[in-house]
């Protein structure tokens, strides 16, 4: 089994995309891949298991997390 996922960030996508695209990560039971939209960015998430799945979830929550607080500095 395999887990798939999208999340839609809206906002700046040049700037947004600017910061987050070096994140992009492959790892051994999962990976996000970023994609520009006209809106924000995309991620394209794919996991092996749900628990890796999670842990690409925390993943992206934690860059969008220091890419908010780096907006409002």
């Amino acid at each position: 089994m395999s887990y798939f996922g999208k999340i839609t960030v809206t906002g700046d996508p040049e700037k947004l995309y600017e910061c987050i695209a070096p994140e992009e990560m492959s790892y051994e039971r999962s990976s996000f891949k970023i994609k520009k939209t006209k809106e924000g960015i995309e991620f394209d998430i794919e996991a092996k298991d749900a628990t890796a799945f999670r842990a690409t979830l925390s993943s992206i929550s934690q860059i969008l997390l220091v890419f908010e607080q780096a907006k409002k500095r």
